[in-house]
């Protein structure tokens, strides 16, 4: 199900009538209080930590406090509702990773939000995800592990149906013509959990969540999916230099939305402001370290880049029958 673009769904900027009567505008975005900074994750997870990398700098952009609100659960659902159950005043931001967007709306027939109730404002961050397995195992690349998986059978975790991680197996898959064992975990950190103990064979994961045990030995880096090298990671090669393609979109990025009621004056002022929060050297280099890529984009540019994503993720869902749990 591809998703259109949100642009047209704008409300409509300061009123023509106040034009008439030559009164002045009013800001954009209303002074006073604080803006809120809604995560769909716990505190402390990757999404978490981004968040607040990037909520001083722009709270300074915005003239504004920027306070990280956590509101996990439902699967992204309950921290939408609760943005698009306030105000549309530009005061409520969503922070979301690609799945609740992209994902989700293929996947559950009755999901709890309506992804079209929100406009998009910015990308935040790129995400790649890296094939991963157990130091014991013989593969030294994942053209190797592909190969060996051909004559064994291979088991592979996620962090659950319809996760990144899964739709990662599927895609890896159709990419390499080669069925692989789907092992589905209830989180991240019981899929790298088996994986460590030996349990399962392969897990690929967002690189903030893996890349601790990959440079400390606990877990070996086969290949990252990202049209470059991972300047964390400069001697693990992507899955395009080993010969497996389109593997690039498994990008779990984040992105920020804000009610579809939102002015257009509004939302251009927290474009512009992350525009300048991800420019700012000190930012950029903090959200690097987590490893992701600091990237903002137009409101448009975010609307194009769900769209290729869904169309991609609905045909995955629906060539494989993935139904949720």
């Amino acid at each position: 199900m591809a998703l259109i673009s949100w642009a047209r769904r704008w409300a409509p900027a300061v009123p023509f009538i106040l034009a008439l009567a030559g009164a002045p505008a009013a800001p954009a975005l209303a002074q006073g209080s604080y803006v809120r900074l809604v995560v769909a994750f716990p505190p402390g997870g990757p999404s978490d930590l981004m968040a607040r990398v990037i909520s001083e700098q722009l709270g300074k952009e915005l003239k504004q406090n920027v306070v990280v609100e956590n509101r996990p659960g439902g699967n992204g659902a309950v921290a939408a509702q609760y943005v698009l159950h306030e105000p549309a005043d530009g005061k409520t931001l969503w922070i979301t990773t690609a799945g609740a967007v992209t994902i989700n709306p293929s996947l559950y027939p009755k999901l709890a939000y309506d992804v079209k109730a929100f406009a998009p404002v910015s990308l935040v961050v790129n995400t790649p995800e890296m094939l991963v397995v157990n130091p014991k195992n013989p593969a030294k690349d994942a053209k190797q592990f592909v190969q060996n998986a051909k004559d064994k059978q291979v088991n592979f975790a996620s962090s659950g149906i319809g996760s990144m991680p899964h739709m990662a197996i599927a895609l890896l898959t159709e990419q390499t013509k080669v069925s692989y064992l789907h092992v589905p975990e209830k989180g991240a950190a019981p899929a790298i959990s088996d994986l460590m103990g030996g349990h399962v064979d392969a897990f690929v994961g967002d690189v903030p969540g893996i890349q601790a045990l990959v440079k400390s030995g606990g877990l070996k880096g086969l290949a990252i999916a990202s049209p470059k090298r991972s300047s964390l990671f400069p001697d693990i090669p992507t899955f395009a230099e080993q010969g497996i393609q389109n593997m690039e979109s498994l990008n779990n990025w984040s992105g920020i939305y804000v009610s579809a009621k939102t002015p257009a004056a509004t939302i251009d002022q927290i474009n512009q402001a992350i525009r300048r929060t991800l420019a700012d050297p000190g930012v950029s280099a903090k959200l690097r370290e987590l490893g992701v890529e600091p990237q903002a984009t137009s409101p448009a540019e975010l609307a194009a880049l769900v769209e290729r994503d869904s169309a991609q993720w609905a045909r995955i869902i629906k060539t494989n029958n993935i139904q949720p749990e």
